[in-house]
């Protein structure tokens, strides 16, 4: 329709202006209106349905980004760091959508433009046309240094994002550190930094695309002045018609814009090529720990054998874990202790495998931990870290984080145990209560306590408590301690202490110093037996008194 119009357009100057015939001018004027009617009634339509394959095209990236990111180990997590997954997660893929957007609406009718300009414009005059043999070469070179030299400086504006939410989510995750040794002004600095390193990255990129385009129009210019030089030449000699001249200049028109497109697309292309490259990075990071359906299935849980267990690690020069020896049986309440560093965190990490062993076994049920399915082990294992982490919503939905299809009575039972029942019956709405973003609402002993309950509702083989019992009192420590033992008395219980009084009960107690074991036995024996185990004991006895 577009081809179709300027050739209207001259009719209309040649057999309606030039002669007087107004009859003429309107009955093809009136085709003119229907044509651009029709070509616009087209964009609407192809404007609909690139948009909406292009949301769906970033959507199913998106998708594939945050499936494959969830199959990352831990390690993998603090190589990629958080700020620059969410980077690549959002903005990166946005700068892919635009591109897929302007390559349905732009890329795929540039060609067919520029090709039908050209045909168009040669069958009007093909030595008028010789213009374009001199203006064509210069906008292509121009275009071509462009997108050269867009590529590098996209993917440093691209890091530079990476940077600011760096910055940015550190500070809003430290807030209350930051206040409390009264950095806001170095923080502010600090931020101000990157967002100036952003902001310079950025204008160079500006620079570049607002010198392009006074180009391309200067060459748009020129071109068009050729035209009618030397298309007023041809009409002189009667080669041609004015409105043929008038036709010419829309063909040469469409063949600029055309490429005028390509330039378009290579500006935003070098961005997307960017932020592309980012996105490769994350999907060709094959998981060093796989949670797939294969390995053998297990029944039940009935004994954790650490054989000459080490661990490094990655790019560590030094094993954090070394030669540890030791098991737990159902029914068993192991406990472990030592000082900062010495490794006890990450010998729990172990277990459902979110780091794997550098040397040694961990056999389960007397077989190696890798044979079994890693899906299943992890759902046999309940599971509550150091930090207690809550999600926005209410309590019943995080309580059902620990399982899908919990009743209300099974709720009620691991907040019963956990010591959470008093809190949450004194709130209004109870276990429909708000949960604010991470649970920011609650104290830290209520949080504690919630995901507690959350992990006991899984009713698991094995419990795993990271330093778990730090913020509650000694009377609620004590509660809780009792009811996991009445409650639980046949899962295998393993809890990362630094309180001895929460551990003296247990039927093992493993003493860590610098990722070895120092001692293994019961408080009494260890009392005798271990130096570094009584040292604990008598400094936190001090600390009482």
């Amino acid at each position: 329709m577009e081809f179709y119009l300027p050739n209207l357009m001259a009719k209309i100057v040649n057999n309606g202006i030039i002669t007087g015939n107004q009859a003429y001018i309107l009955s093809m004027g009136f085709r003119m209106l229907i044509v651009s009617i029709l070509a616009g009634i087209s964009m609407v339509i192809i404007s609909y349905h690139s948009s909406r394959a292009s949301i769906g095209f970033s959507k199913d990236i998106r998708q594939d980004i945050f499936g494959h990111i969830t199959k990352f180990s831990i390690g993998e997590f603090h190589d990629l760091g958080t700020s620059s997954l969410i980077t690549r997660t959002t903005n990166d893929v946005n700068q892919i959508e635009m591109v897929f957007l302007m390559f349905l609406r732009m890329m795929i009718r540039a060609p067919f433009m520029l090709v039908g300009g050209l045909i168009m414009a040669i069958n009007k005059n093909a030595k008028l046309s010789l213009v374009l043999a001199v203006s064509m070469p210069i906008l292509l070179a121009i275009i071509y240094i462009a997108g050269k030299k867009g590529i590098p400086m996209f993917k440093i504006v691209q890091e530079k994002i990476d940077g600011l939410n760096l910055v940015l989510r550190e500070k809003l995750t430290g807030v209350r550190v930051i206040r409390a040794f009264s950095r806001e002004d170095y923080e502010e600095v600090r931020f101000d930094n990157r967002n100036q390193e952003l902001s310079g990255a950025n204008l160079k990129v500006d620079r570049l695309i607002q010198s392009l385009f006074p180009i391309i129009n200067l060459v748009l210019n020129f071109t068009i002045v050729g035209v009618l030089w030397f298309g007023s030449e041809q009409v002189d000699m009667g080669n041609m018609e004015v409105g043929d001249i008038m036709a010419f200049i829309q063909y040469v028109m469409m063949i600029m814009f055309s490429l005028i497109m390509f330039s378009a697309i290579f500006i935003i292309v070098p961005r997307a090529v960017a932020s592309a490259d980012r996105i490769v990075e994350i999907m060709n990071i094959d998981p060093t720990i796989l949670v797939d359906n294969s390995g053998e299935e297990i029944e039940q849980i009935e004994s954790i054998v650490f054989k000459d267990v080490g661990f490094k690690y990655p790019e560590a020069e030094e094993k954090v874990l070394s030669d540890l020896n030791f098991s737990v049986d159902k029914g068993q309440t192991l406990a472990i202790i030592g000082g900062t560093g010495s490794g006890k965190t990450t010998l729990i990490n172990l277990i459902p495998r979110f780091y794997d062993i550098t040397s040694g076994e961990i056999l389960i049920n007397g077989k190696e931990l890798r044979k079994y399915n890693l899906k299943e082990i992890r759902g046999r294992i309940g599971f509550v870290p150091q930090k207690a982490v809550l999600f926005s919503g209410d309590i019943k939905s995080n309580l059902k984080v620990g399982k899908r299809d919990a009743s209300l009575e099974e709720m009620e039972r691991a907040a019963r145990i956990s010591q959470a029942e008093e809190f949450i019956n004194t709130l209004e709405n109870k276990y429909d209560s708000l949960v604010a973003q991470g649970g920011k609402n609650f104290s830290g002993g209520q949080k504690q306590r919630l995901t507690i309950a959350r992990a006991l509702i899984r009713d698991s083989d094995v419990f795993i408590f990271d330093d778990s019992f730090s913020a509650l009192d000694f009377k609620t420590d004590a509660k809780l301690r009792k009811a996991l033992k009445e409650e639980v008395s046949d899962a295998i219980k393993i809890i990362v202490a630094q309180r001895v009084s929460s551990i003296m009960d247990a039927d093992k107690i493993l003493v860590l110093n610098k990722g070895k074991i120092a001692g293994l036995g019961r408080h009494k024996e260890l009392m005798d037996s271990c130096e570094v185990y009584r040292e604990i004991v008598e400094s936190q006895a001090m600390e009482g008194e």
